[in-house]
């Protein structure tokens, strides 16, 4: 059976979500990143980093959730994992990018205009996030004027995969960019993303 260590309150949100898309049958371990089930020598010997997500597929052990959810979507067969060897390239591109351009800004911005109690909150660091985040909202919005999807004609890998980084911009204003807040809607909108959800929000 597939074991998959990793909070939805953390990037196990995008696995969990996979697992949903996919039906999956799973034992799920809820541990948070730095929750002390993840200190002991036994989650070492899985994970040398110490970080969640992690999935053990009798036996086969992966980590980074990216990479656990193209691996979970080509094994078993689903179309959200593209056949065409550009739209897989595609789906390689904006995961890939995602990590790069977006996940810890997002984090930083929310985190810190929004999240945290004001006494906390560091401003310009909100700042600097945000001058980030516009151009890669703007790239997103140029890629979605072109395409529904960001990696062929249909729901994918790749839009489950920033679609679910995106979760923290449920609650940000995005007039400006009607595209990316209608894909954003759609993706989340799926019965397994709604779940995962749930689970994030304890629901």
């Amino acid at each position: 059976m597939l074991r998959l260590y990793g909070s939805a309150r953390s990037r196990g949100l995008r696995v969990l979500w996979m697992a949903g898309e996919l039906g999956l049958t799973y034992d799920h371990k809820d541990w948070l990143p730095r929750s002390p089930e993840t200190r002991t020598p036994e989650f070492r010997a899985l994970n040398p980093n110490l970080r969640v997500p992690v999935i053990d597929d009798d036996g086969f052990i992966l980590s980074e959730s990216m990479a656990i959810n193209f691996y979970l979507a080509k094994k078993h067969k689903s179309p959200l994992y593209p056949s065409d060897p550009r739209h897989e390239a595609l789906a390689l591109q904006w995961s890939l990018w995602e990590t790069d351009r977006l996940d810890r800004q997002l984090v930083n911005y929310v985190r810190h205009s929004q999240e945290l109690p004001e006494a906390e909150r560091k401003p310009d660091l909100a700042e600097a996030a945000w001058k980030e985040i516009v151009p890669a909202f703007d790239a997103l919005e140029a890629a979605l004027a072109k395409s529904e999807w960001l990696a062929g004609p249909a729901f994918s890998v790749a839009d489950l995969n920033v679609a679910s980084a995106l979760y923290r911009a449920l609650v940000v204003d995005l007039a400006k960019w009607p595209r990316l807040k209608a894909w954003l809607h759609r993706c989340w909108e799926r019965p397994p993303a709604k779940k995962a959800r749930a689970m994030r929000e304890g629901k």
